[in-house]
């Protein structure tokens, strides 16, 4: 039975599965973007993504809860630096696990795991869209149309 089961052991000792993630999450900072299975994918966001939230105040505090579960200072740095100054306005969802198919030896589900803000291909057609409303547009256009017309016409000489 799973009962309390709360998050996949990933068939390793609890010392082993936390090295892996931390050196995982080391290398998604230094790359923003890694292969790996959906299971350690899956495994991952749930342990990169509160760094990353930890990440958007820069205080020594958080420095050293981040530090004490990545054990890189140089991931850390550029964690805090390059990845907290894109991520400074989303509220969350930091990360995109993409599954790519089957592994040729042993046939285990593969996916593509990668920060959102760091691929140039989705981002760039997102921020040229501007959010409008209809309802405001409408009646901002209507007021200021019939005003513009009339002072036009008391200003101009005849």
């Amino acid at each position: 039975m799973r009962h309390g089961k709360k998050f996949n052991h990933l068939s390793r000792q609890s010392s082993h599965r936390k090295a892996m993630l931390a050196n995982m999450a080391c290398s998604l900072i230094e790359h923003k973007r890694i292969n790996t299975t959906v299971a350690k994918a899956k495994a991952l966001k749930v342990f990169f993504e509160p760094l990353v939230t930890k990440s958007k105040d820069d205080t020594t505090h958080n420095r050293r809860i981040v530090f004490s579960k990545l054990r890189d200072k140089y991931a850390v740095t550029e964690l805090f630096r390059e990845v907290a100054a894109k991520v400074g306005d989303r509220p969350g969802g930091y990360t995109r696990i993409i599954k790519l198919g089957n592994r040729l030896g042993d046939n285990a589900d593969m996916a593509m795991i990668e920060l959102v803000d760091f691929n140039t291909i989705y981002t760039a057609g997102k921020k040229e869209v501007k959010k409008t409303t209809r309802r405001g547009k409408k009646k901002a256009d209507v007021a200021e149309a019939p005003t513009t017309d009339a002072s036009e016409n008391t200003n101009a000489p005849e």
